[in-house]
């Protein structure tokens, strides 16, 4: 599974990063991105930066998707 954050949606309340944070953090700047590791995928963000989700996190990056308020983020099945 990969994911990624249009960031145009999102509404930086935080809930996917409190729900995966293995996955998603937010940013000083308000917004939430993804995570590949330790490096955050941030330049330019969207669509062209997707993470690939480790197998052990991606119901909790399922749920932070289905709870996401701005509805940004979008998962895809490998």
């Amino acid at each position: 599974m990969k994911v990624w954050i249009d960031q145009d949606l999102c509404t930086g309340d935080g809930v996917c990063e409190e729900l995966c944070p293995s996955v998603f953090t937010l940013l000083d700047n308000g917004l939430t991105y993804v995570k590949q590791g330790d490096t955050v995928l941030n330049n330019p963000g969207g669509e062209s930066q997707m993470a690939t989700v480790p197998s052990e996190f991606e119901d909790s990056a399922t749920e932070a998707a289905d709870e996401c308020p701005g509805e940004c983020i979008f998962l895809v099945n490998d």
